[in-house]
C-alpha cells in the first residue's frame, strides 16, 4: 500500500455569538484583520503551523494543519487568547472538518491517456494542455484524485483519513486491475 501523508486538514467551528474582532486583532499579536479588504481576522500560528481565520459571527476556520490533534491544538490556543480579552466562548467548541488534502505516490509512471479512456469520461476530465494531471471523481468515498504522469496523486474532499486510505486503495486496485499500474 503507497504511503500517504495528509497535506492539510480545514475545518471550521463555532466559538459562542459573537466576537470582538477588533479587540482580538489588538490582543493577538501578528493577527491581520483589515474589514474594508475581508470579513475576518487571520492570526497564523508557528507551532502548530496553522492559519486561524475568526469571524464577528463566531465562526472560525483553521486552515494547514497536517492532523485533526494540530486542527484542535489550534483553535485550543486562540480560544485562550481570546478569553483573555474577556469575551464568552464556548469552551468545548464541536470541530468539522470540510475537508482533507492528501498525496501519495503509486510507485510507477503512468499513462494517463489510457486511464482516461479506461476509467471513461462520465468520471474523468484530462485535458493536458490546460492542466497537467487526470481528475478523477469517485463516489464512494466522495473525493477527487489527480492522477499526474509521474505516478503521484493528491486526493481532495475527504472528510476523514480512513476516507482518503480507502479512496487512494480503490484506485490503485481499479488501475492494477485495468493493467494501467504494476
Amino acid at each position: 500500500m503507497a504511503k500517504i501523508r495528509i497535506e492539510n486538514v480545514v475545518a471550521s467551528t463555532s466559538l459562542g455569538d459573537e466576537l470582538d474582532l477588533q479587540a482580538i486583532a489588538l490582543t493577538l499579536e501578528g493577527a491581520e484583520y483589515e474589514p474594508e479588504q475581508f470579513p475576518g481576522l487571520i492570526y497564523r500560528l508557528k507551532v502548530p503551523k496553522t492559519a486561524i481565520l475568526l469571524f464577528r459571527s463566531g465562526k472560525v476556520v483553521c486552515t494547514g494543519a497536517k492532523s485533526m490533534a494540530e486542527v484542535e491544538e489550534s483553535i485550543q490556543k486562540v480560544a485562550k487568547e481570546i478569553r483573555k480579552t474577556g469575551q464568552k466562548i464556548l469552551s468545548k467548541p464541536k470541530i468539522d472538518v470540510q475537508n482533507i488534502v492528501a498525496s501519495s505516490d503509486l510507485g510507477s509512471e503512468i499513462n494517463l491517456n489510457a486511464i482516461a479512456i479506461t476509467l471513461g469520461l462520465e468520471r474523468v476530465e484530462y485535458e493536458p494542455e490546460q492542466f497537467p494531471g487526470l481528475v478523477c471523481r469517485i463516489d464512494d468515498p466522495r473525493v477527487v484524485i489527480l492522477l499526474f504522469g509521474s505516478g503521484k496523486l493528491v486526493c481532495t474532499g475527504a472528510r476523514k483519513p480512513a476516507d482518503v486510505d480507502r479512496a487512494v486503495k480503490k484506485i490503485t486496485l481499479e488501475l492494477k486491475g485495468a493493467g494501467l499500474l504494476r
